[in-house]
């Protein structure tokens, strides 16, 4: 039987409610594998799992309630090992970095932070910025509506303008975000989107990162940014039993449940 890895954690983290559930249909009971100082919970895997709402849920309820009594390093959303010795064994081989990442995500949470251009108001800003586009917008307009070349150059022009906006606000944004977080984890890129990056913020600290949201928002009108969180703090954690390399470093949400 395949074992089903919800995080990592202390082995001295108090016990979960008794009689979890987990992933699965019928749901699987959670339960705690012990090497050390350390510990995983983890389930049965059920066989051919999707990313259905139900155990997205699941699986983010489940670390819900370990994180509150205490730091959990969370695994993604389908993290499976072949069996529990194997979790045990990469718990006792990556002892000390997982005793590390305890430490220094205690008490710690992850926003992820989406942005996108409102188009007509970007395009009012390269327009207003941009005296090459005005000028050939305007001789376009004199002459009913330019030639086919012309209107080719015109919009050339205005898509290079705003790719290269794009890479502008992604910086404006960050700037103003990055010194309310303790680090930062770039997402990949993800199409329709400027940016894709989560922060890692204490939660004694989320009031001033959320005030910094609402900044940003104001100072850039034109960007549309969305924020998901707080979650565990999955863009912060490299990989675990169950994942391959590379797998946990790439930011974004986690499990896609929020």
């Amino acid at each position: 039987m395949s074992t089903y890895v919800y995080g990592i954690t202390a082995s001295t983290h108090p016990a979960l409610p008794e009689g979890m559930d987990g992933v699965g249909t019928p749901p699987r009971k959670v339960r705690i594998l012990k090497e050390g100082d350390l510990a995983a919970v983890v389930s049965d895997a059920p066989e051919g799992l999707r990313p259905k709402r139900k155990d997205l849920l699941a699986h983010q309820n489940v670390l819900s309630e370990a994180g509150a009594a205490g730091c959990v390093l969370p695994m993604r959303f389908g993290s499976v090992a072949t069996d529990d010795t194997s979790v045990t064994e990469v718990l006792a081989e990556r002892a000390d970095h997982y005793k590390e990442r305890l430490g220094a995500l205690d008490g710690r949470v992850e926003y992820n932070i989406k942005a996108n251009h409102v188009e007509e108001a970007v395009l009012h800003h390269v327009m207003a910025e941009n005296q090459q586009i005005r000028a050939l917008a305007e001789a376009n307009r004199k002459a009913g509506g330019g030639s086919y070349e012309a209107k080719i150059q015109l919009g050339e022009m205005v898509a290079a303008a705003v790719q290269a906006r794009e890479a502008e606000d992604a910086r404006a944004l960050r700037s103003v975000l990055e010194p309310q977080a303790e680090a930062v984890s770039v997402g990949p890129e993800s199409t329709g989107w400027l940016a894709n990056v989560s922060f890692l913020v204490g939660r004694d600290a989320a009031e001033e990162f959320l005030a910094a949201v609402e900044r940003a928002r104001a100072e850039l009108p034109h960007l549309e940014v969305r924020i998901n969180g707080p979650l565990p703090p999955y863009s912060f954690v490299e990989p675990g039993p169950a994942e391959p390399a590379g797998a946990a470093a790439g930011g974004g949400a986690g499990t896609g449940a929020g």
